[in-house]
């Protein structure tokens, strides 16, 4: 039986609610959409939906995707979101998670999720060791070399996936850095396959990251748990001995989330 939100046609829409289903349909697919997919879903004339289309790219909160048609959330929407996400009871039952799986290892954990041009730390509980790595919330890191961005981009669609890595040059951090773009596409496809990302010192000379997915509802990525740490405490072959807590952790990070 289809959504009841698909399911209505347009003179059953109220006219102010006609845009927030198209942004909530956006939201939904987790993919640019056309017009003609927005007027097959929600029964609107043409018109209409290019004239909801234009205002919600007016105020940011949808934006054209790279093929000059598409529509993916804007800037707003995904605010929106990460605003949506940090509500205060949701977050701090999550941090209570976080902070469990920081006590098991004994290092810091971040969840970050995906923006535009990278990835957002969103919350953070950290390690008691007086030798840190800061990375505080609200900090934004590349995709391509570390262990959070690698998890999201393994995730894209491989049309959308090739045009994020053609789209600019991928910045070489440290000498470990992976910018052949063959090369990183064959590592997010391992990643893609054993369901968890590293970062062995790429983004960051002296420290190593792992990471895993945390979904919705719906089995998409919706954001990121990493743990990372200085080399010389914790090397990537030690941490590959923290991947059975860390998704235990995210199980339940998904579980918050669905619920």
């Amino acid at each position: 039986m289809p959504d009841d939100h698909l399911s209505r046609k347009a003179p059953q829409i109220p006219t102010n609610l006609r845009l927030l289903l198209v942004m909530e349909e956006v939201a939904r697919r987790g993919v640019a959409v056309k017009p003609t997919d927005l007027i097959d879903a929600l029964g609107l004339p043409k018109p209409t939906v290019h004239r909801l289309l234009q205002t919600a790219e007016t105020e940011g909160f949808l934006q054209r995707d790279l093929d000059g048609r598409s529509f993916g959330p804007g800037p707003r929407l995904r605010a929106l979101a990460v605003s949506t996400v940090s509500s205060e009871h949701l977050r701090t039952a999550r941090l209570t998670i976080m902070r469990g799986l920081a006590e098991q290892i004994g290092e810091t954990c971040n969840l970050a999720t995906p923006d535009r041009e990278g990835m957002t730390y969103l919350d953070r509980v950290e390690t008691e060791w007086p030798l840190q790595i800061q990375l505080p919330i609200g900090t934004q890191v590349p995709f391509h070399c570390t262990a959070s961005g690698k998890m999201y981009l393994s995730t894209l669609r491989p049309h959308i996936l090739r045009s994020v890595l053609t789209g600019r040059p991928l910045d070489k951090k440290t000498e470990r850095t992976l910018t052949d773009i063959d090369a990183l596409q064959a590592e997010l496809e391992m990643t893609r396959t054993r369901g968890y990302s590293t970062d062995n010192e790429e983004f960051m000379t002296g420290m190593a990251a792992l990471a895993v997915p945390v979904k919705d509802a719906q089995g998409k990525l919706l954001a990121t748990l990493s743990v990372h740490a200085p080399v010389q405490r914790s090397s990537l072959l030690d941490m590959m001995d923290w991947l059975p807590a860390l998704r235990q952790c995210s199980a339940e990070l998904t579980q918050l989330h669905s619920e």
